[in-house]
C-alpha cells in the first residue's frame, strides 16, 4: 500500500493531498528513512509523522485499501511507548512554560505601565 494513502486511512492527515504534501517536505519517515508519496509500505514498518510540534512513532498493524472510522483507523497501528512518553513530556513543558504576548500592550495597558513606572499604582 502506498505511504501517502495509508497515512490517510489511518487519519493522520485529513486529505491525501495534505499527506503527500507533508511527505515530500520530509515530515515522514519510513524506517528512520526518508520516503516519497508512492513508497510501498508492509505491516511491521516504522513510520514517523511530525505534526505540528508533536512527533508520532508508530508501528504498522493493517493495510487497510479505504478510509474508514476513526475507531478503525486506531487499529491500523500501534504507537510505540517511548514516543508517547516523549509526546507527553513535551506537552507538559509546553504547558509549564511562560506564554509570551506577541503583540504590543493596547493604550489602557500602557497608561497603566506608565503609573506602575512612576509609582502612581493604586490598587
Amino acid at each position: 500500500m502506498r505511504l501517502d494513502k495509508w497515512l490517510w486511512a489511518a487519519r493522520f492527515y485529513k486529505t491525501r493531498r495534505l499527506a503527500t504534501d507533508e511527505i515530500n517536505k520530509g515530515r515522514v519517515l519510513v524506517n528512520e528513512q526518508l520516503a516519497k508519496p508512492a513508497r510501498m509500505i508492509a505491516e511491521g514498518d516504522v513510520i514517523t509523522v511530525r505534526k505540528a510540534q508533536m512527533i508520532f512513532e508508530v508501528t504498522v498493524l493493517k493495510l487497510l485499501p479505504n478510509r474508514g472510522p476513526a475507531s478503525i483507523a486506531a487499529t491500523m497501528y500501534e504507537e510505540l511507548p517511548q514516543s508517547i512518553e516523549r509526546r507527553n513530556r513535551e506537552r507538559e513543558l509546553r504547558r509549564l512554560a511562560p506564554t509570551i504576548r506577541p503583540e504590543k500592550p493596547d493604550k489602557r495597558e500602557k497608561r497603566e505601565l506608565r503609573r506602575v513606572k512612576q509609582g502612581l499604582h493604586i490598587d
